[in-house]
């Protein structure tokens, strides 16, 4: 059986000893009932993990003795950041659990001229309940750190950032005929001396960027990107490329 994994502060884990409160000694004791002499392992997001058995289990306390340290192996070596537009709430969050899920490093929030929302402010007040989706699939798909919710930002200054960082820029367009994923990866791959270690995805709203934007993002140096005849929600787009850099990369 899988043992359950919880992300907690470096705090709570002092030399062999780890204290557990709040929500997740709720869900220990209350949710999956477990009892002293069964083992959960917690991670402290610095990419090491520990095997930790309970001796102690109340609603508001547990109380665990570490029994191993070791890396956390969940991790991909390739870094993606994904700058994804705004979406309706469900089908955003929907990027957030599964691109944690797929190995994303970094979750851009931006918004674009089709983008539903207008403000970034709007879209930071919905990051306590995004960080919370975030955490959960990082526990249960046995990532070694959480990928971090970036503040959202407009679509300009989004594109100066990823080319500021150095990392390969590719934004993704339903309407680009010359460069496919697979000839992009192959490119990027063709040159083992300078293989990136990191990608930035630019994934437009429903409806897709608009020319301008396509335009002012070739102007600051990110390569337009096709993912073939077929035409990808705005959800999935990000998650289908990012699976395939992964794919590509680590093998």
């Amino acid at each position: 059986m899988t043992q359950p994994r919880f992300f907690i502060p470096p705090e709570w884990i002092r030399e062999q000893g780890v204290t557990l409160s709040g929500e997740i000694a709720h869900q220990i004791c209350s949710v999956l009932r477990l009892r002293p002499g069964e083992r959960i392992v917690v991670l402290d997001n610095t990419g090491w993990e520990c095997e930790v058995e309970l001796q102690r289990v109340s609603q508001g306390n547990v109380i665990g003795r570490v029994i191993e340290e070791r890396p956390a192996t969940g991790e991909p070596r390739t870094r993606i950041v994904l700058y994804q537009a705004a979406l309706r709430a469900r089908r955003f969050e929907f990027v957030l659990q599964k691109g944690t899920e797929l190995g994303i490093a970094e979750f851009v929030p931006i918004v674009c001229e089709r983008s539903l929302v207008a403000e970034v402010s709007e879209l930071d007040a919905k990051r306590e309940r995004w960080q919370h989706i975030i955490r959960e699939a990082a526990e249960q798909s046995h990532r070694g750190r959480l990928p971090v919710l970036r503040t959202a930002m407009m679509f300009a200054l989004a594109c100066q950032e990823a080319v500021a960082i150095g990392t390969c820029a590719w934004i993704l367009s339903e309407h680009e005929r010359h460069t496919h994923l697979k000839q992009a990866l192959a490119h990027v791959k063709s040159n083992e001396r300078k293989l990136p270690v990191a990608f930035s995805l630019f994934v437009g709203p429903e409806g897709g960027f608009t020319a301008d934007e396509i335009y002012l993002a070739t102007q600051y140096g990110i390569q337009p990107v096709g993912l073939g005849p077929r035409i990808l929600r705005a959800e999935t787009a990000g998650l289908v490329a990012a699976s395939a850099i992964l794919y590509e990369m680590e093998a």
